[in-house]
């Protein structure tokens, strides 16, 4: 196998895609703040594509890692001996994969290492855009658009002199731009999220003010906070993914991403210091997001949501699997068409009809597999975004709540750490408490309902809601999920 670095980079065998354009010639415009496999299949796809038109080297990307964890911290140094480079394989459900090595990251920073280098390096003029996927539970925002400096890791940022979160490296660097005349850049947030922009805007400026109330008033006024909305299933890579990726591709490559071949980016365009040629390489750009959004957050992320909770429980691992179930399937195609999309506005252009058809396309896509645990995690923070809106619309317009409530349940008892089938699997819930944790297991099974999750969606003050809960989460129980799931797809709409 070839290794992969600039140096090979022309040596690599035929088939395999590289970038048309002179790295050496490409400097960082971009920073990106957590560049995990979705940053490197999706936005930094969409950067490889501009690098390679005239006029554009200036927009090249800057990675910068923001967890303290060994697995950040070796993502470093294997993006430091393949000098950025990656390989990124491209999955059609009905055509040969294609392979391509993404050159647009440049430079790479692991900021645990050095903050203060960190801080340096955004202050820097040539950077004009700081971009991010830091998840959707890392804004900290709660329902009521409150951004909470007595939280315990954001009270202690506050104390630091060189500060540790992204709204601390990113507001310390925006001071120093503020004092030496570099000017702002756009904070461009590309996580899932109603409004993404706006949660972005309330959530550093919300620090800014608890720091300085004179450097928040100056980012208010002149840093923009575009709204996005970003689309590309691409599954976490194991170790097993790594080496069938690499003997595929014929790349020693120790970090390699693979995804579907659908992309989608929307994004408003509000850029307060310049922005690369991205409407040229399929990017869209609009005035206003939210119907993108909403669509996406409602019908392909909501259904990701029912699909990672009820089939972890069932004893499903990945979604190809779970699409094989014809009970699973009709969920989805039940949801959609009855709970989600009457209470959609469609973007001009799009049909809801059709754009859940073709998640159910996506979704089967044998060569993607996305891993349903990865999907079902930090499901604290996703039911919020996903789910909430179309429960609370179904129960304010009295339709029946038979697939709202059992999604509630196979969360609460997803919770539990163990599938029908008795085997136990990793939760991953950074954000649930320890009062949702005792909430989950208490024996009042109502009283999972008074979890954080779902707060503001008044779930308990619903008779019949709760009825319909706690009969499909005795019923997972005492019959198991996909049991429970054929009762409630059988009732159709």
């Amino acid at each position: 196998m070839t290794v992969l670095n600039n140096t090979t980079l022309p040596h690599l065998p035929g088939n395999i895609l590289v970038p048309a354009y002179d790295r050496s010639k490409v400097t960082p415009g971009i920073a990106h703040i957590s560049v995990g496999n979705f940053h490197r299949a999706h936005q930094a796809v969409y950067m490889d594509r501009v690098l390679d038109r005239p006029g554009q080297a200036g927009w090249g990307l800057l990675g910068i890692g923001l967890m303290e964890n060994p697995h950040e911290a070796e993502k470093a140094k294997d993006m430091a001996a393949q000098d950025c480079l990656y390989s990124l394989t491209e999955c059609a459900p009905d055509a040969p994969n294609v392979v391509r090595v993404i050159g647009s990251i440049t430079e790479y920073m692991y900021a645990p290492a050095d903050r203060a280098a960190t801080i340096a390096r955004l202050a820097d003029p040539a950077i004009r855009i700081v971009s991010m996927t830091v998840t959707e539970g890392g804004y900290y925002v709660d329902e009521n658009g409150v951004f909470p400096v007595d939280h315990p890791l954001i009270a202690e940022d506050l104390k630091r002199a060189v500060p540790h979160t992204v709204f601390g490296l990113l507001t310390e660097a925006l001071r120093r731009r503020r004092e030496s005349g570099a000017g702002p850049f756009t904070i461009l947030s590309c996580d899932n999220l109603p409004q993404n922009g706006h949660v972005a805007r309330t959530a550093f400026l919300g620090w800014a003010r608890a720091r300085d109330a004179g450097l928040a008033q100056w980012i208010e006024e002149n840093v923009t906070f575009p709204c996005t909305m970003v689309d590309r299933i691409t599954p976490a890579v194991h170790p097993d993914d790594i080496r069938r990726l690499d003997a595929e591709s014929g790349i020693d490559d120790r970090i390699p991403v693979f995804c579907e071949d659908f992309i989608q980016w929307v994004v408003e365009d509000k850029f307060c210091a310049g922005r690369p040629e991205l409407d040229a390489v399929g990017v869209q750009f609009t005035d206003n997001v939210q119907p993108y959004e909403e669509v996406k957050l409602h019908m392909l992320n909501a259904s990701h949501s029912l699909l990672g909770l009820s089939g972890v429980l069932s004893g499903y691992r990945v979604v190809s699997e779970i699409m094989e179930d014809l009970h699973e399937v009709t969920l989805v195609e039940q949801y959609l068409a009855f709970d989600a999309e009457p209470l959609l506005h469609a973007p001009p252009g799009m049909a809801l009809t059709e754009y859940g058809r073709r998640l159910l396309h996506r979704f089967r896509n044998r060569a993607i597999s996305d891993q349903l645990l990865r999907i079902a995690s930090d499901s604290t923070s996703k039911l919020p975004m996903f789910i909430k809106s179309t429960a609370m619309g179904v129960i304010a317009h009295r339709r029946p709540v038979d697939r709202i409530a059992f999604v509630v349940a196979c969360y609460a008892e997803y919770l539990r750490g163990h599938d029908d089938k008795g085997q136990a699997y990793a939760i991953v819930e950074p954000h649930l408490t320890d009062d949702d944790r005792v909430k989950a297991a208490s024996p009042r099974l109502e009283d999972a309902l008074d979890m954080s999750a779902f707060a503001g969606w008044e779930l308990g003050d619903n008779p019949g809601f709760v009825q319909v809960y706690l009969s499909l989460r005795q019923s997972i129980r005492d019959n198991g999920t996909r049991a429970t799931l054929a009762t409630v797809v059988s009732k159709g709409k």
